[in-house]
């Protein structure tokens, strides 16, 4: 008994070790660290040049200061009771809806560079039309003369 479970542990691991030799999971890996920090750049982005220009064009908007509190502010509360991070550092409990106006802006514009991303890779490999095969065998039109020539041929 203890000798099966020995021989489906190591058959597991081999098949394990062929699983990550593969490669993929290295290039996922890779995908993953470089989406980490992809990431950042863009919440960088995001919250540093856009959502600040985003709040100039509507008047001095500031996406962050936008919650609703759900909870009473703590009495030994000593921060800004309109400061979103405050309030949250301070356990409050918040609705962050200028928070998610950021993070939905941030998905947006990463899902339209992987776009691009994506659509560059495929135009890469893309493979060229080939030309139809031309038929074989006789066209209509040959087949239309052959049958043309048998009836003058009968007569």
């Amino acid at each position: 008994m203890a000798h099966e479970v020995k021989g489906e542990i190591l058959g597991m691991l081999g098949e394990f070790k062929k699983f990550i030799a593969r490669g993929n999971v290295l290039d996922l890996a890779v995908g993953v660290i470089i989406g980490g920090a992809f990431g950042k750049i863009v919440t960088s982005l995001t919250e540093s040049v856009i959502m600040p220009v985003v709040g100039w064009l509507t008047g001095g908007v500031d996406f962050t200061r936008y919650f609703v509190r759900l909870g009473p502010v703590p009495a030994d509360f000593k921060g800004d009771p309109t400061s979103y991070a405050e309030l949250k550092a301070a356990g409050v409990p918040m609705i962050g809806y200028g928070d998610f106006i950021t993070q939905a802006v941030n998905f947006v514009i990463v899902a339209f560079i992987i776009f691009l991303i994506v659509k560059a890779v495929n135009r890469m490999f893309e493979k060229p039309e080939e030309a139809p095969a031309a038929p074989s065998g006789p066209t209509e039109v040959e087949l239309l003369a052959e049958i043309r020539d048998a009836l003058k041929a009968k007569g």
